[in-house]
């Protein structure tokens, strides 16, 4: 628990060596957004150097293969030759890098350029070293560029946009600053890569965008889980929640792993508090969105770690295709769907739908603490109502995220289209999925500071008794930069402190 006991921290600095074991959604995060070095043993520059042989074989022996001698999609029944096969690679980046809208943040780029990293690693993509190695610059040099966040179905124009500024093409973000893909090319002594057979089709092949994006998700939802248990604590203690529903023994009749920890998490959070003990007995049982916190958060978490394993297996598997396999003496190229990103969409898809969850019950909560006809506390939880609204209008921005998330919890996966003249005719949608996420995550961390600022400041009419062992700790966490609400001031860098202080960044 942010306030109790911490989680393992996911910030490091430490070098990241992808060797014979898959890099783990938490090592994705460090290199994406921490900065971590990322290094690949010897072992894997031998996997990749040896599925490349295979495909420089068959580039020499003219057999036909998917998208290394033939074109893509729905082409892949024209056959390529000679210098057809490098001129195919690149007019893939060039034609594929259609993305539109902002550019992505620079961590989830990052994200994004290590994972692709990572399963090149697996020695199964046929990709040219020299690729890999000059993707492994951008991301160590700390060169991003700008990818348009919008336009994928589940994967090929993120990766596109990454690869034409490898040939020195576009912009990048270097140094906090925008220059041309070729001038930090130049300056960082890195030349405008040539492409052979498959590298094209490699870079914009897989399931890289959906994958980093969905392992940043991971990493903001575990926060979040630790943040709406203790903050979910201090607003049942203000509002007099009746303990009993946390009692060890009742929840164990539902052994749900994480309706369990939940239970755990808020027994010590309010642990010695004077102000739960005295409001014993005050009523026979609460609202649900107060004593069904172990159920709803705990189906949170549960769901929660389904999608960390579910990320952990991709990162696990080979998503390139054509695939090959086995020695350039003995090999076979296989067509198939290894790039079709459906776990990561359904995963990413029920995590925002839990997320969503876990805002709507802390947006009742908090809606619970600013109504005096059934708080007990002064309306709006400032003491001179009427010529001040209070907290009033914070319940409405509270409200509206809340709002938003639920139509963003619509699955993605479950659209459908077609594309690449019916060669393609069953999609994803995982990165759309991913960004919901992100979106999802970003209106719930607000719902929580916006709780988290109404109970600390319920807090200050209750303070005459001993608060919890964490929820006090939380309370003084928040003091440290948001003074009481004693009048009405403007209340917006407020909410902004809070959102801070939740992500670790105050």
């Amino acid at each position: 628990m942010p306030m109790t006991q911490a989680s393992p921290p996911l910030v490091s600095v430490a070098t990241v060596v992808r060797g014979d074991v898959s890099l783990t959604w938490r090592e994705i995060v460090s290199v994406a957004r921490n900065g971590a070095p990322l290094e690949l043993s010897e072992q894997i520059w031998q996997r990749i150097e040896s599925a490349r042989a295979i495909v420089d074989g068959l580039v020499a022996r003219g057999e036909r293969a998917y998208g290394i001698s033939t074109g893509l999609g729905a082409l892949c029944d024209v056959l390529l030759e000679g210098p057809q096969l490098a001129e195919l690679s690149r007019n893939t980046l060039l034609s594929h890098a259609c993305g539109v809208g902002e550019p992505l943040p620079d961590e989830q780029t990052r994200a994004i350029i290590c994972v692709a990293i990572n399963n090149y690693a697996h020695g199964y993509s046929g990709i040219s070293p020299g690729v890999v190695r000059a993707l492994l610059a951008l991301l160590n040099l700390g060169i991003t560029p700008l990818v348009p966040r919008d336009g994928s179905v589940g994967y090929l124009t993120h990766m596109a946009h990454v690869g034409v500024a490898l040939l020195g093409l576009g912009e990048v973000r270097w140094g906090g600053r925008i220059i041309s893909a070729s001038d930090a090319l130049q300056t960082a002594q890195l030349p405008p890569l040539v492409l052979g057979a498959k590298d094209g089709l490699s870079l914009v092949n897989g399931t890289p965008c959906m994958t980093g994006l969905t392992s940043l998700a991971l990493a903001d939802a575990y926060n979040l889980v630790e943040w709406a248990d203790c903050i979910g604590a201090m607003s049942f203690e203000a509002l007099g929640g009746q303990i009993a529903a946390f009692d060890a023994q009742v929840l164990a009749l539902k052994p749900h792993p994480g309706m369990q920890q939940v239970g755990e998490n808020l027994r010590a959070l309010l642990a010695n508090s004077e102000v739960v003990e005295g409001f014993k007995g005050i009523r026979t049982q609460d609202a649900l969105s107060i004593r069904s916190i172990p159920q709803v958060h705990g189906a949170c978490r549960d769901q929660l770690e389904h999608a960390a394993r579910q990320v952990d297996l991709e990162l696990a598997g080979a998503t390139d295709n054509p695939l090959v396999l086995s020695t350039p003496e003995g090999y076979r190229v296989v067509s198939q769907a290894n790039p079709h990103g459906e776990s990561v969409a359904m995963a990413a898809d029920l995590l925002a739908i839990a997320l969503v969850e876990l805002g709507g019950i802390a947006e009742r909560r908090l809606d619970r603490l600013v109504n005096p006809l059934v708080s007990g506390l002064p309306p709006f939880l400032v003491a001179h109502p009427g010529v001040n609204s209070g907290m009033m209008i914070a319940q409405y921005v509270a409200a509206s995220h809340a709002g938003e998330n639920r139509q963003l919890a619509q699955p993605a996966v479950v659209e459908n289209f077609v594309t690449s003249a019916l060669q393609e005719d069953h999609l994803s949608m995982g990165t759309g999925a991913a960004l919901k996420l992100l979106r999802v995550i970003e209106n719930t961390t607000r719902i929580l500071a916006i709780e988290y600022l109404l109970a600390a400041q319920a807090f200050e009419f209750l303070k005459a008794r001993r608060f919890g062992d964490g929820t006090a700790l939380a309370w003084q966490r928040l003091r440290v930069v948001v003074p009481p609400y004693e009048q009405d001031r403007w209340l917006a860098p407020d909410i902004s402190k809070a959102v801070e202080v939740l992500r670790g960044r105050a």
